[in-house]
This record gives structure tokens, sequence and C-alpha cells, in this order.
């Protein structure tokens, strides 16, 4: 009976705990988002006035980028402990590798914005008019808008592939899924708020986990 208990607690805890944190990364990553897009233009040859008006501001979302990326690693570990013995293990390692090379490029751009913003603090005369400050300026670019996109893509149609043979998600989150991969994919060209899909995605697939646990809550007890 106890171990019948432990088993229910965990069953109820692991999707729990991936639900808050995906909640956690989905609103964080949007809040970072928006600070970021309202402060830096998304023209990477800009020169640089943005460091004059929005450096503190671009500041505190940078801080907020180790948070959610902990927040986003959370939820796909406590994903594959759900999965467990159903997981697939291409679409696994496809869809874990996805996740890491996100998180990867993701925080390298935080590091190279933070290494603009803490380099002109020191020398705010300086810096915009140097060759280096263009090139940090196109590497962070580069780094969040061709690598990291192209890896949440690869996330999302690996998760939403793994969701439809394992069931763990309805299959229209799923299929949904796809489709904002295919958005963000194309989209990313054209508008910089694209990258919004993600983080709504895992918004959904962490309210229907929370949802479900509410309600398995409620017939267990």
């Amino acid at each position: 009976m106890r171990q019948q208990t432990t088993l229910t607690g965990h069953r109820l805890r692991t999707p729990r705990a991936a639900a808050i944190a995906g909640i956690v990364f989905s609103v964080l990553l949007v809040i970072i988002f928006g600070l970021l897009r309202l402060s830096v233009p998304a023209d990477p040859s800009e020169q640089g006035a943005w460091l004059n008006r929005s450096s503190h501001t671009v500041a505190l979302a940078l801080n907020l980028i180790p948070i959610a990326g902990i927040a986003f690693l959370w939820f796909v570990g406590v994903l594959r402990d759900r999965l467990g013995a159903l997981e697939d293990r291409f679409f696994a390692t496809v869809f874990f590798g996805s996740a890491l090379l996100f998180l990867a490029m993701l925080f390298a751009a935080a590091a190279v914005a933070g290494a603009i913003v803490l380099t002109f603090a020191s020398q705010p005369n300086e810096l915009v008019s140097t060759a280096t400050f263009h090139f940090a300026r196109a590497v962070a670019y580069n780094l969040m808008n061709v690598y990291a996109i192209k890896s949440a893509c690869v996330f999302m149609i690996s998760a939403s592939t793994v969701a439809i043979h394992t069931g763990f998600i309805p299959r229209w989150i799923a299929l949904l899924g796809y489709s904002l991969a295919l958005v963000l994919l194309l989209a990313s060209y054209y508008t910089s708020w694209a990258f919004v899909v993600l983080p709504i995605w895992v918004f959904l697939i962490s309210m229907h986990i929370l949802i479900d646990v509410m309600c398995y809550s409620k017939r267990a007890s």
C-alpha cells in the first residue's frame, strides 16, 4: 500500500513539475523577448544608439535568461522522465539535443550582448565606433536569429513527433507544434516577433499537463 502511494505521488509530482517549469519558461521568455525587441533594433547594422537609452533594460532581460534556461531544461528533463520506456531513442536524441542546442545558442547570444553592454558602460564614447562592436552585434544577431531559431524549430518538430508516437499530449497540440515550427522557420525572416511561438507552444503543453494532473488528483482522492 505504501509503495502504491509513493508511485501515485511520483506520478502526480513529475508532470506537475514539468508544467510549472514550462509555464515559468514561457512567461519569462516572452518578457525577455519583449524587452529586447522593444529596446534593441532588429537591424544588426544599427549604430548603437540603443545603448544610450536602453542598456539597463537590456541588462535586465539578459539577467533573466539563465532563469528561463534552467526552467526550460527542467521542463525537458521532467518530460523525458514522464515518457519513460515510451521514449524512442532516435527522436529522444533529436528532441533532447535540439533543446540543449537551443539553450547553448540562447546563452551564447546573451553572453555576447552582455559583453557589449558591459564594455559600453566602461567606454561609452569609443565602443560604437569600433569594428569590434559591429562584429559582436552581428555575432549576437546570428546566434539568436539563425542558430537559436533553427534549433527551436527542430525541438518543436521532434517534440511533436514524440507526442504523436506516445500520446503524452493531445494530437492537436502536436500538429499545432508542426504548424508553429513552420511559421517560426519562415516568418522569422519577415518579423522579429515570430520567436514568441515557441514559448506559446510550451505554455499550451504546460497548461494541458497541469490541468491533466489536477483532474487526476481529484480522481485519485
